[in-house]
């Protein structure tokens, strides 16, 4: 169940933490942030410096989560940009099938495949792979 908007930051990183099976040392190498500080975090300490920006960023990409949803708020959208766009077929059919995070999911809409968006499951699949590669050479 993802946390509510009552729920501290902390115990929104523990939550997605958690559910993506990695320990606070594991998020710790992959944020480069000190797991006593994560600790501190997901602990609620008082003694515990809230997280910046930067910081909240860094937690949420490699939780694969978007920082509105550590901070238990809803992404604001406008009206008229949510009319204007719908999520292609194909790209839902490809999230559904490959179990791809809301975030990707998101990040994917806004891909152009020759002029337009991917047309098949096999496509978005192609594209996504080849994100994660350069993404996980980058690191």
């Amino acid at each position: 169940m993802p946390p509510t908007p009552r729920q501290s930051i902390g115990q929104s990183i523990r939550h997605y933490r958690e559910r993506r099976g990695m320990t606070a040392t594991q998020l710790a190498v992959k944020t480069g942030l000190s797991k006593s500080y994560i600790s501190e975090l997901e602990a609620g300490q008082p003694t515990a410096r809230g997280p910046s920006a930067a910081v909240l960023y860094e937690i949420a990409k490699a939780l694969e989560v978007a920082m509105a949803d550590l901070l238990g708020k809803p992404v604001l959208v406008s009206a008229e940009s949510e009319q204007k766009r719908a999520r292609p077929t194909s790209l839902v059919d490809f999230g559904k099938r490959f179990n791809v995070p809301e975030p990707d999911l998101r990040m994917l809409e806004s891909i152009k495949f020759r002029g337009g968006a991917p047309k098949t499951v096999e496509q978005w699949w192609v594209i996504y792979q080849a994100i994660k590669s350069s993404s996980e050479l980058a690191q």
